[in-house]
């Protein structure tokens, strides 16, 4: 089974809708994981709302730390575009950055459209994966 690890600083917003977007949208034929590398005490509550608009449930979601593990066990590794090069060992795997805009205090309309990004960016790695 094929594995992807989101990476962000926090953990409580991009990755973390990328990870659900992804294990919501496989249904199982692959595995996404999210860390950060300064995890934030909790997922924001507002992302947990957004992604619950579209019937996705992050409610019992939480921040984790990256970890070598992590990495060493995932085929893809994916940063959210928030300068995790300066202060993330994921540097160390092949991967990808897609360059999204932090949504932390944002205006939800702009969380509401980062989340569309992240979604459609999913949608793109499943295709390009072949799943």
């Amino acid at each position: 089974m094929q594995k992807v690890l989101f990476v962000c600083v926090g953990n409580s917003g991009r990755s973390q809708m990328a990870e659900a977007f992804f294990n919501h949208l496989t249904k199982g034929k692959a595995r996404a994981m999210s860390a950060g590398t300064n995890p934030a005490s909790k997922v924001d509550p507002t992302v947990i709302e957004l992604m619950k608009e579209l019937g996705i449930d992050l409610s019992s979601h939480y921040p984790k730390k990256l970890t070598a593990e992590m990495l060493e066990g995932a085929d893809k590794v994916i940063t959210m575009g928030c300068g995790v090069e300066q202060a993330c060992p994921a540097i160390l795997a092949p991967t990808e950055d897609w360059g999204i805009d932090d949504p932390k205090g944002q205006p939800v309309e702009k969380m509401r459209d980062i989340r569309n990004q992240i979604k459609a960016r999913v949608e793109k790695l499943l295709k390009e994966m072949g799943i």
